[in-house]
């Protein structure tokens, strides 16, 4: 299943060496958040990290990011995306680093070529973390990631990603009607109530905005 419909000149770029490719498991999921004119994306899963929402002192909002996990599978997607805008997408991902992925590792759903670079952004630890750090998970981010999940996998996907990622004991704060994510998206019809009921069911906790 193609995801999106692939660039024009991607077969040229290929062939000139001036692709790249980036694994997303969070908000990259969601194509609307994503803000390069990339070239394609395909559903994909990647063997070796496992998704968890990561504490932060300051601020105290989670990061979704990917720790080690030696065989374990986490969906997500892989953007094809021109080598020059690697910058904006580093630049995007503030606050992570990005890491080499070996094409073993990977499984890509129709990939338009093999050999093109491909990276997955972790979480940076530089910052202070601490395992009981009070934060929060925003509502508007997870709403982005979960609306990428239930388009692009269904709801079986989409109940994978909240049963496989770990730490939902963070709560979740309430901001969908003024949202606080920068690249937040307008939920489809149906779609609030699923993921509400999705997160109500894996024991989410919520607080509302001061």
């Amino acid at each position: 299943m193609l995801v999106h419909e692939d660039h024009p000149d991607l077969r040229r770029l290929l062939e000139e060496g001036k692709v790249v490719s980036y694994f997303g498991y969070g908000s990259l999921v969601n194509r609307l958040t994503l803000r390069t004119k990339f070239l394609a994306i395909r559903r994909a899963r990647v063997r070796g990290w496992r998704r968890f929402w990561m504490p932060r002192s300051i601020p105290p909002v989670a990061l979704l990011t990917v720790r080690p996990e030696a065989q374990f599978e986490t969906e997500g997607v892989v953007v094809f995306d021109h080598a020059d805008h690697l910058p904006a997408v580093d630049e995007r991902e503030a606050g992570y680093k990005r890491r080499l992925v070996q094409p073993a590792r990977v499984s890509v759903e129709h990939g338009p070529a093999a050999g093109v670079p491909l990276f997955i952004y972790e979480a940076s630890r530089d910052e202070p973390t601490a395992e009981d750090v009070s934060c929060i998970i925003l509502q508007s981010y997870l709403d982005a990631v979960m609306q990428g999940f239930f388009g692009l996998y269904g709801e079986k996907g989409l109940r994978r990603f909240v049963d496989e990622t770990d730490g939902f004991e963070a709560e979740v704060l309430l901001d969908r009607l003024a949202p606080r994510y920068p690249r937040s998206v307008a939920l489809h019809p149906g779609e609030a109530e699923l993921f509400d009921r999705l997160l109500t069911e894996r024991g989410v906790s919520y607080i509302v905005p001061c």
